[in-house]
């Protein structure tokens, strides 16, 4: 059913009021995308700013009778494709929708709308010694955003991911039915858990309007440790080791030395690290580790450079803190890094983290067969590997990107481990994944959205 333009946005103003609805040259282009490479902008019918749930699930009650392809929006910042609006859609942006609604210190919980960024969180968190532990790597990313990809980040060895840290949302159906899922408490056995499913589900089942997320306490002091290693076959064998140790790092990440060397020289950092380790050094280790007394750290950083020199470490640096905290900046924005320097696709494949340095190895090896550059880092803790793709041919780049999905997916892993599938990867989802599986996806999204309102064309067609 296709919606004449001006009985299009006559509804929405009806649904949201006049001034929260825009078309024509009053949708900016930052509007027509995410930051995924490789896709192509589209400008929607209309964008809606909604400032409450009653308005959204009006807006969705409203596309649903007519067929409306509707589309969520947060910051934009992902990189899956999952937000580009359809032309003749409506994107619901969250822009206005970003009221921290409570921060409950007894229950060490905050309610917050989907606008809300990570960086506004942590601002308003700060003086309450409390911290909303994940972080994917850019502070402007909304909250809603986070729970529709189930954002993960380098945190996730110590805290878990996204739908760790959810505990309840309130979301509309693509019906435009309003629910509310969980509450204020960590564990409940009472039916399906809808909070689960609707996390990671891209905006193609429910739009949440409000989350309540867990809340933990804020360390006081922190070390980052740098550790070189002459490959990264003892990057991988020295991971098993360090969490097992008891030493339960923060932040467990390795980065190979053509991404170390790129994002320190955009960062302008010198790490004090001398000219012959760099030269050994085929891969680094870096480690925060965080506690709420300055000894304990102390013990531990001397017990992490102890089994890493044991684990065959060329050495290890304790950076200082300003030096440790532009590194952890300057590792967060190797996308960037990449982009700059003309990546063609960027990948986040997660594998057994046992399974680091064979997949890594497979991966060098498709690279070579079709003449690509990949090179990379990850999250070494939780088997999250991050690699840049440079080829641009667009034929070879595609075989490129499917191999190295395909090696992941063999070895035990899945084709994203948190940027999500969007429009950029549901052709490799289609091809690699269990058929039977994206049957049942399906079938889960018509109970959620029987009109297939809710972002059609993400994750699957």
């Amino acid at each position: 059913m296709t919606v004449d333009t001006e009985d299009l946005v006559e509804a929405l103003k009806s649904a949201v009021g006049a001034g929260q609805v825009l078309t024509g040259e009053a949708v900016s282009e930052d509007m027509a995308h995410d930051e995924a490479l490789g896709l192509e902008p589209v400008r929607p019918a209309a964008v809606v700013k909604p400032t409450t749930t009653e308005e959204v699930a009006s807006v969705v009650a409203w596309a649903s009778s007519t067929g409306t392809p509707i589309t969520a929006r947060g910051s934009g910042t992902g990189l899956s494709g999952a937000c580009i609006p359809h032309p003749d859609g409506v994107l619901i942006s969250f822009e206005n929708m970003r009221s921290i609604v409570e921060i409950d210190l007894d229950n060490h919980v905050a309610v917050v709308q989907p606008g809300v960024t990570l960086h506004e969180l942590d601002d308003a968190l700060k003086p309450h010694g409390l911290i909303y532990p994940v972080q994917p790597g850019e502070n402007s990313a909304s909250l809603g955003g986070n729970v529709a990809t189930n954002a993960g980040g380098m945190r996730a060895v110590r805290y878990g991911v996204t739908r760790n840290q959810v505990l309840g949302l309130t979301a509309v159906l693509g019906t435009g039915e309003v629910i509310t899922t969980g509450g204020k408490f960590v564990k409940a056995t009472s039916g399906y858990d809808l909070t689960q499913l609707v996390i990671g589900s891209e905006g193609t089942l429910a739009l949440a309007t409000e989350a309540i997320l867990r809340l933990h306490p804020r360390a006081a002091h922190a070390a980052t440790v740098l550790v070189p290693f002459p490959d990264l076959g003892h990057v991988a064998a020295s991971i098993p080791r360090i969490v097992g140790s008891g030493i339960n790092p923060t932040i467990l990440e390795y980065i190979d030395f053509i991404t170390m060397t790129a994002i320190t020289s955009a960062a302008n950092l010198d790490l004090g690290v001398p000219q012959e380790i760099k030269d050994a050094a085929m891969a680094y280790l870096v480690v925060v580790l965080e506690n709420h007394v300055d000894s304990r750290v102390e013990e531990d950083t001397q017990a992490l450079a102890e089994l890493c020199t044991e684990l065959g470490g060329l050495d290890v640096y304790v950076l200082p803190p300003s030096a440790g905290s532009a590194l952890i900046e300057a590792r967060e924005r190797a996308f960037w890094t990449a982009k700059a320097m003309n990546a063609n696709e960027i990948i986040d494949v997660v594998v057994p983290r046992a399974e680091i340095p064979g997949y890594l190895d497979q991966c060098q090896v498709v690279a070579n067969e079709y003449g690509s550059l990949v090179v990379g880092c990850g999250h070494a803790g939780d088997g999250n590997v991050h690699l840049s793709v440079f080829q641009p041919d667009p034929e070879k780049c595609h075989a490129t990107v499917h191999g190295i999905l395909a090696a992941g997916v063999e070895r035990g892993g899945a084709v994203s481990g948190e940027h999500g599938i969007g429009r950029a990867k549901k052709a490799h989802l289609a091809e690699i994944e269990d058929p039977n599986k994206l049957d049942l996806m399906r079938r889960i999204k018509a109970a959620f959205d029987p009109a297939g309102i809710l972002n059609p064309g993400a994750i699957f067609d």
